[in-house]
């Protein structure tokens, strides 16, 4: 799918697609605004280039530095699509020697070349699987041969102990490949350096430093351009290492991602272990949703199918048969189930060659960053402007004399002053108007946010489509009911109430059919049971039954499979027993495979006819449903052996006859609601975030668990907001969006159900979570806005689809999300308030002064400090304030609400005009409010300008504080729990610094590098008590005051309550000039 302009455009069923730059929403109405782009979930490259260069970037290197590398993804993309090549160029070669099969000479192929521990080489394993060559597979004796080559058994797999493992290794190496090393801290430092505008100081700096030295000797003439480089070097260091850290924080968890865990043989039992300790040799059972861990032929499979995009690029699903037996490393298994030896692993796998030449890149735009360019983008025009508006000011002041020193005297004097004089005086302007770019540019501003951004759109939600087992439920299942026959079994686990016959099928159906696994230690102890909960759940109630499971599996051969499917809601098998009878196994959800059934085995083992006694099973099953019971039943029919297929390619196509069964058993499984499920579902609701129930299972068993969980308040609600993936399958378009917005929990659904609810709530506007584990929950993971996954049961294909991982599988943890994704959103806009209020001050304070006086009282190394306290620091302090429980007290914030709300723009207006007003009063008449008459005229301006420097800069450490809580009165609640925040605040107190005893760092003893001079105690104190007063209660008047105040009649006593305006009118800024000025002259 392309746009108008042969672009692609964003995948996915989107509302929107971006259009030449403009958000194209409906058939003919646009919007011009590149930055408005609604979701960046799977954007195009097209459209990432395409809202970067409607920016503003004058050092793109720092501005982007946390986002995908575009150059770089062309670079890999090329990379993968070379070593696709290799792997098709291999297979069509294949393909071509199949052709000619009937005429290979067999001798002509390497006998196997054993190494010393096996009996085959590491080369001809490589080879073998990589040229995917059948012929030489056949020389080794097929699949058995090959086994017995690498000393492994189909069911007992290796030995698996130390020795063994190590064998191995050192015969065929290890499921690891080299990993490009992550960048070091001096590659850091050297991306920081890049910044255009530190680049121009840098240079300024060593201007400055050569024409200080030369007019004013090494031991003063250095002073002014080392203390500029000083400041560029400090704010390098401060913004590399910050960024090396956050570099080492997501490698670790790139490597958590990449540590699937797979099931293994071993010793004859089913381990889990790590993807990387697979060894060649090793037998792995696969199911649908696996990774395929690493190269190898195939043992034995049904329907089995993998899904090879990975590696040849195209989308088609190849099925695995023993006449296509080779696996290839990192495909996914999409259908079907089978069991595979290794015979390849890491750096000599086409997965490995790929993975060591690339290394993932942790860039990725989000919504927020997008957001937030533009917003710098329009900061940085702004800055640029003044810049270039002070920069033309004092070059034409000072070239036409209006320019005088600290002394009073004319700097340039046309004819008298000389040329380094007058070279080194357009220096220092450059160097502010450089300056004033580095402080009004926010470089920093889209950086707050950094590959967060499902993190960012979950505090954007407005309902959760959740799954019931292992989320809301703890996914430990036991049995706790059954009916055999008509009779319900007391208690459950005594076989003395079977009939010989009924134990026998049973036991045959609970062992056969199945995808776990019973392990019993020869030497006793504990019987070990794997699966699935469910498997393990019918596993373990089989055993106590008195199963001996190898034995009954001994007795009957699989010939085909049908794997559970999540859309019948049932699997089955068919086995051939002894006496060459072919018995077929159902098992599923009970009312589904009850309509299947038309008799059933009574205790006796007699089989009796279901049509009088079916409405006695569905009471059955209700009950079970109602007490939260999972209910599944057990089924089996008889089948002429002249029916099953001979062929293997027809029996792999064979469908297994689902009618006509006998009913063996109905069970009921319980599986208990996670302690806490209820408190965070009514947080969720308190937040306005709607959770929604989406279940295979029975509805009374969804209606029961919801109750329990306090998705449904009570029966009342059961008749509107409860329905079946099948009713609301049927329903148009238009009748499942108006329906949806009432759903609170849908039973029987089918993954496709959870796409189509996705969808419709999409539609009517909400912002979409889905929970999902299962391979067929990859597109309804797709589509929501963000797709969270379940770390323990989940597939890898879901993982893979999803955008959050839930490593403990809880919805509390999901709750979580949505708390962190508000504190993202909120920790932004305090950054922002935090840093246009610096902006706006510091601008209008050095335009005023440079436009009126010719000279600014900020200087560049004190800008740069302010920079650095605002961009870097400030950053660190806000954007990482821990989420609070009252985030959860407001609603969802809506895709389209500004970034930049009316109670931000009040307290940033405000704040920026108290300190404008107060710095510009004491600008132009510090020297009266000071006392400095009696001072020379180039000391008294020091002491000014030094006082509006410290007096600017706590004023930005106090008005932190409020930028913590814009909308709560107590600025200070919480503070000391973020320790980062008094850290930073406390380091900046430190080197501005408070009054202390020996008054050092860069007042005291950094005077010259700062031009700055002592202040005296009386001074320091004005200066903190003008800071503090930055720091007045804000009430927090609604949300809308503004819009309010336009649309209706407000009367003046109502908008001084919405804004706290008092301290900027005149007569209370005369008070706090007058108590300043009192308490000095005291």
């Amino acid at each position: 799918m392309t746009t108008d302009d042969g672009s692609p455009s964003l995948p996915g069923p989107r509302l929107e697609t971006v259009e030449s730059g403009r958000i194209r929403k409906g058939e003919d109405e646009y919007e011009d605004d590149p930055f408005d782009i609604a979701n960046t979930k799977n954007a195009s490259l097209e459209t990432l280039k395409r809202w970067r260069q409607a920016a503003l970037v004058l050092n793109a290197s720092r501005r982007f530095r946390y986002t995908l590398d575009l150059k770089k993804e062309d670079e890999k993309e090329q990379r993968r699509r070379m070593i696709r090549a290799h792997a098709q160029v291999i297979r069509a070669a294949f393909l071509f020697k199949l052709a000619g099969e009937r005429d290979l000479v067999i001798g002509d192929i390497k006998l196997p070349n054993p190494t010393k521990e096996f009996g085959i080489g590491l080369e001809q394993l490589v080879s073998m699987t990589r040229d995917h060559n059948f012929a030489a597979l056949e020389q080794y004796g097929g699949v058995p041969g090959i086994l017995g080559l690498l000393k492994a058994n189909v069911e007992k797999g290796i030995d698996g102990d130390d020795a063994d493992l190590t064998k191995r290794r050192n015969a065929f190496g290890s499921n690891t490949y080299p990993r490009k090393k992550g960048r070091t801290l001096w590659t850091f430092l050297w991306e920081a350096w890049q910044d255009m505008t530190l680049i121009i100081l840098m240079i300024a700096a060593a201007t400055s430093l050569v024409l200080g030295i030369k007019t004013e000797g090494v031991t003063e003439g250095w002073y002014d351009g080392g203390s500029i480089a000083f400041a560029v070097i400090l704010v390098i260091v401060v913004t590399a290492v910050s960024d090396y850290k956050q570099s080492l924080q997501f490698q670790n968890l790139n490597e958590e991602k990449r540590n699937v865990h797979m099931e293994v043989i071993r010793g004859g039992r089913r381990v889990a272990i790590s993807i990387y300790e697979i060894v060649v040799g090793d037998v792995v059972p696969l199911k649908i949703g696996d990774q395929v861990p690493a190269d190898g032929i195939l043992i034995s499979g049904h329907s089995l199918a993998l899904d090879e995009s990975s590696m040849t690029g195209e989308s088609k699903i190849v099925h695995k048969n023993h006449k296509e037996p080779f696996f290839m490393s990192g495909c996914k298994v999409a259908d079907g189930l089978g069991t595979m030896v290794v015979t390849g692993v890491g750096i000599n796998t086409e997965w490995g060659l790929l993975m060591a030449s690339i290394s993932e890149d942790t860039g990725e735009e989000t919504p927020l960053q997008v957001r937030l360019n533009g917003v710098a983008t329009l900061i940085g025009i702004v800055g640029l402007s003044v810049a270039g508006s002070v920069l033309a000011i004092l070059l034409v002041r000072y070239f036409t004399g209006h320019t005088t020193g600290t002394d009073g005297k004319v700097q340039f004097v046309a004819g008298k002053t000389s040329i380094s004089t007058a070279v080194d005086d357009v220096i220092k302007i450059f160097t502010i108007a450089v300056t004033i770019v580095v402080v009004a540019v926010p470089e920093g501003l889209p950086l707050a946010v950094r590959r967060l951004s499902a993190c960012e759109t979950m505090g954007s939600a407005t309902t959760i489509c959740s799954d019931k087992t292992g989320t809301l439920t703890l996914n430990q299942m036991t049995v706790v009911e059954a009916y055999v026959g008509r009779s319900k079994m007391d208690p459950t686990d005594d076989s003395s109430q079977l009939d010989r016959m009924m134990s026998s099928l049973l036991m045959e159906g609970i062992a056969q059919n199945t995808t776990g696994d019973v392990f019993v230690p020869k030497a006793g102890g504990r019987v070990e049971i794997s699966g699935s909960p469910t498997e393990k759940a019918i596993l373990s109630w089989g055993v106590k039954l008195g199963m001996q499971f190898d034995a009954i599996r001994s007795e009957s051969k699989v010939i085909h499979v049908f794997p559970f499917n999540s859309e019948k809601k049932r699997g089955g098998v068919a086995l051939k027993l002894a006496d060459s009878k072919v018995h077929l196994h159902w098992k599923g959800a009970a009312e589904i495979v009850l309509a299947s059934c038309s008799g059933y085995l009574d205790k006796t083992g007699a089989l009796q006819s279901l049509d009088d006694d079916k409405e006695f099973f569905r009471q059955a099953i209700d009950d079970m449903a109602a007490k939260s019971l999972r209910c599944v039943a057990i089924a089996y029919r008889q089948c002429d052996k002249d029916k099953v297929p001979i062929n293997e390619e027809k029996r792999a196509t064979w469908t297994l006859p689902e009618d006509e069964l006998v009913l063996l058993a109905i069970v009921g499984i319980k599986d208990p609601c996670r302690e806490g499920v209820k408190e965070a579902v009514k947080t969720c609701k308190d937040a306005g975030v709607k959770v929604r129930m989406v279940t295979g299972d029975n509805i009374q068993t969804a209606k029961a668990i919801a109750l329990e969980c306090g998705i449904l308040d009570s029966d009342a609600e059961v008749t509107e907001h409860i329905i079946e993936g099948k009713t609301f399958r049927e329903l148009s378009e238009k009748e499942r969006e108006h329906v949806a917005k009432k759903i609170l929990v849908m039973g029987r659904s089918s993954p496709s159900d959870k796409l189509l609810l996705v969808q419709a709530l999409r539609k009517g506007g909400d912002v979409v979570a889905v929970t999902g584990d299962g391979t067929n929950d990859a597109p309804a993971l797709h589509e929501a806005d963000i797709g969270l996954s379940m770390g323990i049961q989940g597939t890898e294909v879901a993982k893979e689809s999803s955008d959050i991982i839930i490593l403990d599988d809880n919805f509390s943890s999901v709750v979580k999300v949505v708390r962190w994704g508000r504190s993202v959103y909120a920790n932004i806009q305090k950054f922002i308030q935090f840093q246009l209020t610096v902006n706006v001050a510091a601008l209008i304070i050095n335009v005023v002064a440079s436009m009126t006086s010719g000279n600014v009282p900020l200087n560049a190394v004190q800008l740069l400090w302010v920079n650095l306290i605002m961009d870097t620091l400030g950053a660190l302090a806000l954007a990482t304030e821990p989420p609070t429980d009252s985030l959860m007290d407001r609603a969802p914030v809506g895709r389209r609400e500004p970034l930049i709300t009316n109670i931000m723009w009040r307290n940033l207006i405000v704040q920026a005009l108290y300190q404008v007003i107060i710095l510009l009063v004491l600008n132009f008449c510090g020297r009266n409010i000071l006392q400095l008459k009696h001072e020379s005229i180039v000391h008294a301006n020091e002491i000014k300008n030094t006082f509006i420097f410290n007096a600017f800069v706590l004023c930005q450490i106090c008005n932190e504080f409020n930028a913590r809580k814009p909308n709560e009165m107590n600025v200070f609640t919480g503070v000391t729990k973020n320790c980062l925040f008094m850290a930073i605040v406390g380091m900046t107190f430190v080197f501005q610094p408070v009054l202390t005893l020996k008054q050092i760092l860069i007042i005291e003893f950094l005077g010259k590098f700062t031009k700055t001079v002592r202040l005296s105690a009386a001074q320091w104190l004005a200066c903190l008590i003008i800071g503090v007063f930055s720091c007045w209660e804000t009430y927090t008047g609604p949300e809308n005051s503004i819009d309010s105040i336009c649309q209706k009649n407000i009367s003046s006593t109502q908008i001084a309550e919405w804004f706290p305006l008092k301290p900027l009118s005149s007569m209370n800024l005369v008070k706090i000039l007058q108590c300043i000025v009192g308490f000095y002259l005291y």
